[in-house]
């Protein structure tokens, strides 16, 4: 009998022709109904709050909105899971869900991409409209309020994924949609799989989204979608193309330039990533790993004053950066390796371990730094070298030779 009252309560209201919003003040009685709702809905007596709830939305949707469509969304998600209502009271509710909705959306229009994520959600799952209008439905919801939990666009990824066909473009769709969550959230690993279930390889998707892209070269997100799947495919020669049109329309966005910056060291442009990161430490000035970046590329060069310079900065930028003076060993002991092994040599061995000592003392999780102090032991002056040279301990000997004139530093004698 319930679920009858409930419904000729309604059927009552519907019935009415005015709306309590046009007067000017609320009438005590709709004020006094809307006390009873709120009491029935805080005891959790849902049935009994239901048909003053109804009586609000139809007279004064507007003034309680703020606080009647949750609990009225409550109330009616409550009833409709519950064991110990009646099937005919989940159809009475399966038939006025939707347009409990449209009324949401309209008077608490602040919170209509909320309400629209919702109204898609029961259309699909308790309505069960055709695709295509629940498709539309969700694609409103994240036009409106793009931030939505994920839950909603992975129920809409899935919809487009179990229709999608050759007569539409769902497949396109999803690769969007998954595309979009893998970069919102690069932890989950559940977006990647997405997309990669969808496509039969990599290669695939890349191609995908670079023609996506071509269909519409001015599109800045179709253009990272496909410089990102590049970067995914390790094809950093294909990124450069879109991550330079996306660094030229938009010069100060600095993921854009890290990721061209990474791509053209990767593929051997180091003039080219030379520039990028250049632009940005121009962009970022205070950010470590810029320099350390830099001064990897002129490393790479052969260019090791510069890249000296460089860590040392990135060193200085951090207040002390343990990796930054690790790479500063690094590059004494390449100078070292490219020349003759001679006296001169082994004190640029020192220097190195030295530096290397230097870095394992500010970061003891570095142990690659402790390694590579173990490594050179056999390369270092021996106590002979020193005896024969007349060399005491505390003796300061500066590195010299022609080999080593960008080096400018000294060691002790142990």
């Amino acid at each position: 009998m319930k679920n009858l009252q409930i419904l000729a309560v309604f059927l009552m209201i519907m019935s009415f022709g005015y709306q309590a919003n046009t007067f000017a003040q609320i009438p005590d009685s709709l004020k006094k109904t809307y006390s009873l709702f709120s009491e029935y809905h805080k005891n959790k007596d849902y049935h009994s709050a239901l048909p003053y709830g109804w009586e609000i939305i139809h007279y004064a949707p507007e003034a309680f909105s703020k606080w009647v469509f949750y609990k009225m969304e409550e109330c009616l998600w409550y009833l409709h899971d519950s064991a110990n209502v009646s099937q005919a009271e989940i159809k009475s509710i399966n038939d006025t869900i939707l347009y409990f909705y449209d009324q949401a959306i309209k008077y608490r229009s602040e919170d209509k991409g909320y309400f629209q994520a919702r109204k898609a959600f029961v259309a699909e799952t308790w309505v069960e409209l055709p695709v295509d209008e629940v498709v539309k439905m969700y694609e409103l919801a994240f036009e409106w309020r793009p931030d939505l939990s994920s839950y909603y666009y992975h129920r809409l990824g899935q919809i487009y994924k179990t229709n999608m066909n050759d007569d539409n473009d769902y497949k396109l769709k999803a690769l969007d949609l998954y595309s979009l969550l893998s970069e919102r959230e690069p932890d989950n690993i559940q977006w990647v799989q997405e997309l990669e279930s969808l496509v039969d390889n990599i290669d695939e998707l890349l191609v995908i989204t670079r023609k996506n892209w071509e269909a519409n070269k001015d599109d800045l997100s179709r253009a990272w979608k496909y410089a990102s799947t590049a970067i995914r495919a390790r094809d950093f020669k294909e990124a450069i193309i879109p991550l330079e049109f996306l660094v030229n329309k938009s010069p100060e966005t600095i993921n854009y330039w890290n990721q061209l910056a990474t791509a053209y060291q990767k593929t051997d442009r180091l003039n080219d990533a030379e520039k990028a990161f250049k632009k940005l430490i121009e962009l970022e000035s205070d950010k470590r790993e810029h320099y350390l970046n830099l001064g990897l590329v002129y490393k790479e060069q052969n260019k090791y004053s510069a890249a000296r310079a460089e860590f040392q900065k990135a060193n200085e930028k951090a207040g002390g950066w343990a990796l930054a003076v690790y790479y500063e060993g690094l590059l004494y002991e390449a100078s070292a390796r490219a020349c003759e092994f001679n006296f001169e040599t082994k004190l640029v061995y020192l220097l190195a371990q030295n530096t290397y000592r230097r870095a394992f003392n500010m970061d003891p999780t570095l142990t690659d730094a402790q390694e590579r102090v173990n490594a050179l032991f056999s390369s270092v002056p021996t106590k002979e070298d020193y005896f024969f040279r007349g060399l005491k301990s505390g003796q300061t000997l500066p590195i010299t030779g022609s080999c080593f004139g960008w080096i400018g530093r000294s060691v002790t004698v142990p």
